[in-house]
């Protein structure tokens, strides 16, 4: 009777939720907000792995466009909106200049692309100011750049630091009532008709909890996470490693840059910690464990052949004091090309007995 009564008891949480990067603290911050009861766990310290590798930047992905990823581009227009007015002393708007490089994207898709990214959004209420063509040799923005660019575009986004995005969440969550556990792995799940019970790992050993619901933000980890409680499946998310490198400062005005390559991918120059900036990103297919993610030769290579490609300073990888890399987990599509794969995310509910909710790709 007694081990009966036990395992009848009511669960200690709602939700526990795996993963402390961004999409991990947003959930639980929400749904703690809402009253319900949370437990965050995360194998090592908040926004220690993709979260805290970023471009640092909250943007739309005007590049998306040209996938016709306009739902996409929309929605993260949207968040960026809400950042802007709910962290305003984390995130703050950034204008950003892209020179027109002749041979690549014609000034009337440019113009278009622009157009678009001003006016997807109509919750935006002109928050930030609007795109327009520029003469680079009137410009702050042309002095660092190489005479032969003469022209191009400014337009509006937003910097964030990305990290403490992530831990200022989840002090939020915590504040509303979550409970957050850094340094704390989960080793195992089991789930029956009615809720989970997670087995945890932390600084003082194993413990127990029970949930009524759980969900996988593990990130570039989600699908391990699956086949850990024995949920796998074909994979699907594919990782892609995203490298950036930092210099000493190559211009001392305030924009960001956006440098389109032969490639026809995009790489951000911009301004970082006062004295340096901060160039990326890269992307190469990656099939190692996330952690592991560093910075190759070939991508420093890249970075500052990008650099050299606009501005009048030369960038070697002697001049490379800092780089690091995360791994972006997405979507997996048949497309070969790394930057033609869906920046969106998907939300995979199943329901064979207690929920699960795992979080697949993600911007």
């Amino acid at each position: 009777m007694a081990d009966d009564t036990e395992s009848k008891a009511q669960p200690e949480y709602d939700l526990v939720v795996v993963g402390g990067g961004i999409n991990g603290v947003g959930i639980a911050r929400d749904a703690a907000g809402r009253g319900l009861r949370v437990l965050l766990c995360e194998q090592g310290d908040l926004a220690s792995g993709t979260s805290s590798a970023s471009s640092k930047l909250i943007h739309g992905g005007l590049r998306y466009l040209e996938q016709y990823e306009f739902r996409l581009v929309a929605k993260a227009l949207g968040e960026r909106e809400v950042l802007l007015r709910n962290a305003p002393h984390l995130v703050r708007p950034l204008r950003f200049v892209m020179p027109h490089v002749a041979g690549l994207r014609p000034r009337w898709m440019m113009r278009t692309g622009l157009f678009l990214y001003d006016h997807l959004d109509m919750r935006r209420h002109k928050r930030l100011p609007g795109s327009k063509a520029i003469r680079l040799s009137e410009h702050d923005a042309g002095v660092s750049l190489r005479s032969e660019f003469r022209d191009g575009y400014e337009y509006s986004d937003a910097w964030v630091d990305d990290a403490r995005l992530v831990v200022l969440t989840a002090l939020d969550a915590a504040e509303r009532g979550a409970t957050i556990l850094t340094r704390t792995r989960c080793v195992g799940a089991t789930r029956d008709e009615d809720s989970w019970s997670v087995d945890l790992e932390g600084p003082e050993g194993r413990s127990n909890v029970r949930a009524l619901a759980l969900v996988n933000a593990a990130g570039p980890w989600v699908g391990e996470f699956l086949e850990l409680i024995g949920r796998g499946g074909e994979r699907r998310v594919r990782r892609v490693k995203g490298s950036h490198i930092v210099v000493r400062r190559l211009f001392e005005h305030g924009y960001g840059y956006i440098f389109q390559n032969p490639d026809r991918r995009v790489v951000f120059a911009l301004p970082f910690e006062d004295y340096f900036t901060l160039i990326g990103t890269t992307e190469v297919e990656f099939d190692r464990d996330p952690s592991g993610a560093t910075i190759d030769e070939a991508e420093i290579e890249y970075l500052c052949e990008t650099a050299n490609r606009f501005f009048e300073q030369v960038t070697t990888p002697g001049d490379v004091v800092h780089a690091f890399s995360g791994v972006r987990p997405l979507l997996k599509e048949e497309e070969a090309n790394p930057s033609a794969v869906t920046r969106d995310y998907q939300l995979d509910l199943d329901e064979d007995g207690a929920p699960l909710l795992s979080v697949f790709g993600g911007k």
